[in-house]
């Protein structure tokens, strides 16, 4: 091919050329610049393998359930194991996808279907709340077991009140000794913090409230709270949620009076929560009478219309007048704008409080309601600087006005004062004592000579 002159070879090479060019690419297997790009081609149908990380487990109570009620099997009723057996199982266990299960097992022995009906083709356990004994040191010992559980996995904490909750929206499906149980272990976890108090909003129900359900649970709720507690303790936790003015909302709308909540509960041995309800009842109506009286006040109403209604309030509420005194005196005082200069504001409570004697006597027709006004004075003069000056003026108005009479000022001079400003006030009383004094024997005398 390739001769000395090189011609043959070039003659050759044109030829391979040409017979290239004449076969396709394919058989070539060489790409050229003016060719069009190939597609590459597409993937239909086929499945990828998915990481087993991102694998998602199918819920499946039922699996879930098998395996706690197989273990309380083998631990058997003593608690002690049954919190340890819990305390391990937690590692091995999905509890915060299985919440409501394991505490449906743990409380009525397997997974409840709505309205709190156990199915019947599932597995049961005898280990729980509602197969145990129906006595306090029993629910107090169970009650450490669910603390246990709790305290060891935070996060069960939510789901465990979830679970309150719903058991409490499900108290008729149970018997009267399932809710017994469940009253009395409910008090002993609110009692020490392992469920908050707001779960008791459940009970207000209207369908458990118009069977008397609620009532009934109630009782031995507050029973087994207060033994393990105070009502001092109760009435605390039950501020903390807004529930402490609530507890009427136990009885039905045609129930919901001090007099029915105090005769259930005193008569269920609770008399120390129907004085806090009463107790509760009566400040509430206290601060409602207060404000109506404000307002009546400060659009300037009849006082004869004042007094009937606050006399009205009295009766209803069973408000003492001691009681009440306070309330007008604190709302005769906040209705006007006091003068910020000390020589001024003696004459401007003057004029105000003369002006308001008549509503001021009406709830001042006994001694003891007297004295507590003169208190009232002395704590107000007290705390309000500019006043301390005008405590005399103003007892002495009030007398001249037959708001206050000479028996009460004399005791209030001599022992019934309170510690505020104490020295301050009896030096400005010493003169109009010891002239309600003399004036006292002197009328002594008199009635003794016309004798």
């Amino acid at each position: 091919i390739y001769g000395a002159a090189g011609a043959p070879a070039r003659s050759a090479s044109a030829a391979v050329v040409r017979s290239l060019r004449r076969l396709p690419p394919q058989a070539t297997g060489v790409s050229f610049m003016n060719n069009q790009k190939q597609q590459k081609p597409t993937l239909s149908g086929q499945r990828f393998k998915t990481r087993k990380r991102d694998e998602k487990e199918r819920f499946d109570p039922t699996q879930f359930q098998d395996c706690i009620i197989q273990g309380l099997t083998e631990t058997g009723t003593d608690l002690e194991a049954v919190a340890k057996f819990l305390d391990a199982s937690g590692a091995k266990l999905d509890y915060r996808r299985y919440a409501e299960t394991l505490f449906d097992i743990l409380v009525a022995g397997g997974m409840l279907a709505p309205g709190g009906t156990l199915a019947d083709d599932m597995m049961r356990t005898d280990v729980c709340v509602f197969a145990a004994q129906e006595d306090l040191e029993t629910m107090q010992a169970f009650a450490q077991v669910f603390n246990k559980l709790i305290r060891r996995y935070k996060y069960l904490e939510k789901g465990f009140e979830d679970e309150v909750k719903k058991l409490l929206l499900f108290l008729k499906g149970f018997s009267e000794s399932e809710r017994n149980k469940l009253a009395m272990l409910t008090g002993v976890l609110l009692a020490n913090g392992t469920l908050n108090a707001s779960i008791l909003n459940s009970l207000y129900n209207e369908n458990l409230v118009k069977e008397g359900v609620s009532a009934a649970f109630a009782v031995k709720l507050f029973k087994s709270w207060i033994n393990e507690k105070d009502i001092n303790a109760v009435a605390a936790s039950l501020r903390k949620v807004s529930m402490d003015n609530r507890l009427m909302e136990l009885f039905p709308a045609n129930k919901q009076s001090v007099e029915h909540f105090t005769k259930y509960f005193t008569e269920a041995g609770l008399k120390e929560l129907s004085e806090y309800v009463r107790n509760q009842q009566t400040i509430g109506a206290r601060k409602e009478l207060q404000k109506e009286l404000q307002e009546q006040m400060s659009r300037g109403d009849p006082f004869k219309d004042i007094i009937l209604y606050v006399k009205e309030e009295m009766k209803k509420n069973n408000i003492p007048e001691p009681v009440v005194i306070g309330i007008v005196w604190s709302s005769v005082m906040s209705t006007v704008e006091w003068n910020k200069k000390e020589e001024l504001v003696a004459e401007q409570a003057i004029k105000h409080l003369k002006q308001y004697s008549p509503l001021l006597a009406a709830f001042t027709t006994q001694g003891q309601s007297e004295l507590t006004l003169l208190l009232k004075i002395q704590e107000y003069c007290y705390d309000n600087i500019h006043f301390m000056k005008a405590f005399q003026k103003i007892v002495v108005l009030f007398y001249k006005a037959e708001v206050l009479s000479e028996e009460p000022i004399l005791k209030w001079y001599k022992d019934a004062h309170v510690a505020k400003g104490k020295s301050v006030f009896l030096e400005q009383m010493k003169k109009f004592v010891e002239w309600l004094k003399n004036a006292e024997e002197e009328s002594e005398s008199e009635a003794e000579e016309g004798d």
